[in-house]
């Protein structure tokens, strides 16, 4: 399945993506369907979705198949049930998460356009709640800076709480994935010396469209990735060139800190970017619209505006 947040209005919803580019709402869905939802209590939002466990999962794809069943023999009717993806507007699949753990160089292309030597152990940074945003909302040009970058990524979305996770475990953990785009101010991130700040603005980490979960993505390491800029290709890889894999990161982030249902670990950006682009740098501009696409997730796309 594929899970959305999306907002009708004010109101901040849970969907699921089926047929013909329609949101099922979730909780609506549990209510109508209840036979198949069995009691189970409708989740109002996606981190209390991942946090409700298997059970809530299984009533959802139970729902979601009856729901499908009634669409092709015309039976759905229910208002408030489904929406037209024209007709919400999509936000990031996890709209606040308590974390948001970075790789730096996970991929050996990327570090050696950097000029520098792939890391012997993952290199962490954070970005901060309130950098997210999603699908087509505005990354906002900071006024502090005139060198703003793009970075694809494939993202992590952490389904169940864990402590010194063992990597042959680390899957058991993990709920699915999403389209990842580390924005980063470049100027503000070397001049000081560490990444956090240069990576922390507001809007600078845009994630979406959809949280696939991991049963439809049995390889997280077999997916092509791409970053177009104005229909430009600008990267152009596969999540197969990742140094640490997935259940490895998974395990060494989990040394340190508790994960948590809804925790992104953004797995880090292949060669491409915009700094490092020969004859010179292509950095990003007011206007640009940026488009990271992963296979079996989809495109997330977002334009840069100018400082407000």
């Amino acid at each position: 399945m594929k899970l959305v947040s999306f907002s009708v209005g004010a109101d901040l919803r849970l969907g699921v993506l089926v047929e013909n580019e329609l949101i099922l709402d979730i909780p609506t869905a549990f209510q109508v369907y209840e036979d198949e939802a069995a009691g189970v209590k409708p989740p109002s939002d996606m981190i209390s979705f991942l946090s409700s466990g298997e059970e809530c999962l299984e009533a959802a794809r139970r729902v979601v198949e009856s729901v499908r069943v009634d669409l092709r023999m015309g039976k759905v009717g229910a208002k408030g049930l489904l929406y037209s993806l024209n007709d919400v507007k999509l936000k990031a699949p996890i709209p606040r998460p308590s974390k948001i753990v970075c790789l730096g160089l996970n991929y050996s292309d990327h570090a050696e356009e950097a000029g520098l030597t792939p890391p012997e152990n993952p290199i962490l940074f954070s970005k901060p709640p309130t950098a997210v945003i999603g699908h087509d909302e505005p990354v906002i040009y900071p006024k502090i800076s005139r060198k703003v970058d793009y970075e694809v990524e494939l993202a992590v979305i952490i389904g169940r709480k864990g402590r010194e996770i063992p990597e042959e475990e680390a899957y058991d953990y993990v709920a699915g994935y999403t389209v990842f785009n580390d924005v980063s101010a470049r100027d503000i991130q070397f001049r000081d010396g560490q990444w956090f700040r240069g990576k922390s603005f507001d809007t600078f980490a845009p994630m979406g469209p959809y949280l696939t979960l991991k049963d439809e993505i049995p390889d997280p390491h077999r997916l092509k990735m791409q970053m177009r800029v104005n229909g430009e290709v600008r990267q152009n890889s596969s999540t197969a060139n990742m140094i640490f894999k997935v259940p490895y990161l998974v395990s060494f982030v989990s040394d340190v800190m508790t994960l948590e249902p809804g925790d992104v670990i953004a797995t880090g950006t292949p060669a491409g970017v915009g700094f490092y682009a020969k004859p010179k740098p292509k950095l990003l501009k007011p206007g640009d619209v940026m488009e990271a696409y992963i296979e079996k997730i989809g495109t997330l796309r977002n334009r840069v505006e100018g400082p407000k």
